[in-house]
């Protein structure tokens, strides 16, 4: 007698399977919340979520009182991805080995690279710092001074010091594996490389190569300058700009200074902004991340971001070459985002199931189709993601 796979077998096995399919979507911090599995009382797809809480430091005695200013942000589980099948009875009668390696690991590859590169698409929309290597304006492999100033960088945005990551295209990381294989020690680490051609750990970080990272085109600005003084916010007036800005472009200020997000001391460099939306040539307004949080008469102040607002006429640079398609590698603190996922619902009188795993919930429905004579199997994963501390990560580019 055969022993028939059950539909319950086969999710758990997909969930098991998500994690293992990608590099980027492996390291993502995962939520995963059953309120959503109950009937009658569903919590809505908003998931708000408390940011870190800041503060600023007196000195001596006299107290200094100052509020708990809370902020939130939202994530919005909004997204329905999956994999329709049909293939009679999907050979339920194979042991959940050979069903995994005929059919689910490359069904839940796809879904999990396809989520990874909607995930990877945030970094466009949020991270606003940049380290490159140019040679006469034109971007080229990093180096271990770029990577060592992308660390560097997260430690002044007050980034935990462990677990850090870099996340790089395979190309990218073909090219610094062997631009650093001198740099490697002890001797296992270099043996490690050498054997597997790819980078794995170095430089305070480790690496993983990923095809999900993106390519980013920048917009062809080539001059603008700042419309009235003592701006804050994420909303930035100018003058009408030379050129067009994209979504994930990265700009700074004249004498704008970044400070240590902790003693908010002045860094030295300048404060870098990611254009949060695409403008045309002669725009007038920008949107803007991070926030402009200066001093308040000569004071620290909670959240604070930057030295100075921007003064009247202040520049407008942008980092990088202009109309330049890069490789747009990462380098982050996995805490720096999120993924959430929740239960779907169980439609009535289907073979169906649900399983959760290290923080996924996926569902899959088997159902016979009369009109067509086949039975269709589909895998569904519903999720949302946010990047809740994008200054804990870092764009680091390479060349095409």
């Amino acid at each position: 007698m055969p022993t028939y796979l059950t539909i319950n077998m086969v999710t758990a096995e997909a969930t098991r399977l998500w994690k293992n399919t990608n590099s980027f979507i492996r390291n993502a911090p995962t939520q995963y919340d059953d309120q959503y599995a109950n009937s009658g009382w569903k919590i809505g797809s908003a998931l708000r979520l408390r940011l870190p809480v800041d503060f600023t430091v007196r000195t001596g005695a006299a107290a200094s009182v100052q509020d708990i200013n809370e902020t939130f942000t939202t994530l919005t589980l909004g997204t329905q991805k999956g994999i329709d099948l049909t293939a009679g009875t999907l050979d339920l009668t194979l042991s959940i080995d050979m069903f995994a390696e005929r059919y689910l690991a490359p069904a839940v590859n796809n879904i999990a690279g396809s989520v990874a590169v909607d995930v990877m698409s945030g970094v466009d929309g949020g991270v606003s710092n940049y380290v490159d290597n140019e040679v006469a304006n034109v971007i080229v492999t990093p180096t271990s001074n770029t990577f060592n100033t992308a660390g560097a960088i997260l430690d002044t945005r007050s980034a935990p010091t462990m677990n850090r990551r870099i996340v790089d295209d395979p190309f990218t990381d073909a090219r610094v594996a062997v631009a650093l294989a001198g740099l490697f020690n002890p001797a296992t680490t270099i043996s490690d490389q050498y054997s597997s051609g790819a980078m794995r750990n170095a430089l305070g970080f480790d690496w993983m190569r990923d095809q999900t990272v993106l390519k980013h085109t920048s917009g062809t600005f080539t001059a603008g300058t700042v419309n009235g003084a003592g701006q804050t916010g994420t909303t930035l007036t100018t003058n009408a700009i030379t050129g067009t800005l994209v979504r994930g472009d990265i700009i700074t200020l004249a004498g704008v200074n970044a400070v240590n997000r902790i003693t908010k001391a002045d860094t030295g460099a300048l404060n870098q902004f990611v254009v949060v939306t695409t403008v045309a040539t002669a725009a007038t307004s920008l949107t803007i991340y991070p926030a402009i949080i200066p001093p308040s008469g000569g004071n620290q102040v909670q959240y604070q971001t930057v030295t100075a607002s921007p003064a009247n006429s202040a520049t407008i640079t942008l980092q990088g070459p202009a109309a330049t398609t890069y490789r747009k590698n990462v380098a982050f603190v996995p805490e720096a985002f999120t993924l959430a996922t929740a239960d779907l619902v169980l439609p009535k009188n289907k073979e169906a199931a649900r399983a959760e795993s290290d923080g996924i919930s996926m569902r899959i429905l088997t159902d016979y189709l009369v009109g067509t004579d086949q039975e269709v199997t589909r895998l569904d994963v519903v999720y949302g993601y946010l990047f809740i501390r994008p200054e804990w990560m870092v764009c680091i580019p390479d060349a095409l």
